[in-house]
């Protein structure tokens, strides 16, 4: 049955959280030095023409009128005009852009974790102290300890120079005209979507060593996670009961065992989900992927405040949305959560 009062809950908790990000943002950013208009108006525009863009932005207004202008807009999803990146654009427009760029690099990456990390957690478990689970805990330690800058060119080097199978960077190939077929701006949904196989196919092969090199943390993570809570259950009494019984090892493991030893696994998949939205970075600067990360850099760089602004309640508004699915999922696995 669906949880609806308790996701209702859920729901309504998200208010004063983003309600308070958008309050912390507000603040860190007045309170940062520079002043917008300056950097709107450029540094040899008169104090008049200053002023002016000063009253248009509303920054010679009191300040809790100034934050309540914000909240308000926060609300209506408008958070102004890019003035330095995309001038005369919405900033709403320039995340649209750029945000499925890396929600697409994160959901490539953190399926990849998954289906790697959970299978390999648990046969480190089942095989524990056996050359299988000294393996790969040495794997996940691996994955945990290489940084993305490093392991990114070293993939590149392998797969694009030396084997040659796989693209170096970008999103698609240049001879493909990705606009034509948006509809979501995730480019193997939309290419999938148009029916163009060709098209699937060139976007895959470019997505697989970004996801590869941004999934190999979270697998690692996951995977040790999985191995540590599945670990826990399978001395639990219940257990022993039911091999008591003569019921199989694999069948104990995977009916009474797995969805238990899931729970704690789920709060690491929504942390590193998230983590993955605003950390992706590094991916994109090394396979020349133009998210919402890199987007965020270069905003904080210039100065262009309404694009940072957005950027981080955006990140929030996310990363509240996947806590609360993970909070739904607990709800599935153990009914006793939702009382």
């Amino acid at each position: 049955m669906f949880p609806k009062r308790f996701v209702l809950k859920r729901l309504l908790l998200l208010v004063p959280v983003l309600t308070g990000v958008a309050t912390l943002v507000f603040a860190i950013l007045h309170l940062s030095p520079g002043d917008p208009a300056l950097t709107i108006a450029g540094e040899r525009a008169s104090q008049e023409f200053v002023e002016r863009i000063r009253a248009d932005l509303g920054l010679n207004q009191p300040l809790w009128r100034q934050y309540l202008d914000f909240l308000v807009n926060v609300a209506q999803f408008d958070f102004g005009e890019s003035y330095i990146i995309n001038r005369n654009t919405t900033v709403r427009q320039v995340l649209a852009n750029k945000l499925p760029v890396t929600l697409e690099l994160a959901m490539f990456g953190q399926f990849f974790g998954i289906v790697f990390g959970i299978p390999l957690g648990v046969l480190s478990a089942v095989k524990q102290d056996t050359i299988t689970d000294h393996a790969t805990r040495v794997g996940a330690l691996t994955g945990i300890s290489v940084p993305i800058f490093w392991s990114g060119p070293l993939l590149i080097l392998l797969f694009a120079q030396i084997l040659g199978v796989l693209p170096t960077s970008g999103r698609i190939s240049a001879i493909y005209n990705v606009s034509a077929v948006r509809v979501t701006g995730l480019v193997t949904v939309d290419t999938l979507l148009a029916g163009d196989w060709e098209m699937f196919k060139s976007a895959v092969r470019h997505m697989l060593l970004p996801s590869l090199v941004i999934g190999v943390y979270s697998m690692a993570l996951i995977s040790r996670m999985m191995r540590s809570s599945m670990l826990e259950v399978i001395r639990q009494d219940y257990m022993r009961t039911a091999r008591a019984k003569g019921q199989g090892a694999k069948i104990t493991v995977l009916k009474h065992g797995f969805r238990n030893a899931l729970i704690p696994v789920v709060t690491i998949i929504g942390i590193q989900f998230g983590s993955l939205l605003g950390g992706a970075v590094l991916t994109e600067t090394v396979f020349a992927i133009g998210g919402i990360g890199t987007l965020l850099v270069e905003a904080i760089e210039v100065g262009d405040y309404p694009i940072v602004q957005g950027t981080v309640l955006t990140f929030a508004f996310l990363f509240t949305l996947v806590n609360l699915g993970v909070d739904i999922t607990y709800s599935y696995l153990d009914p006793r959560i939702e009382q």
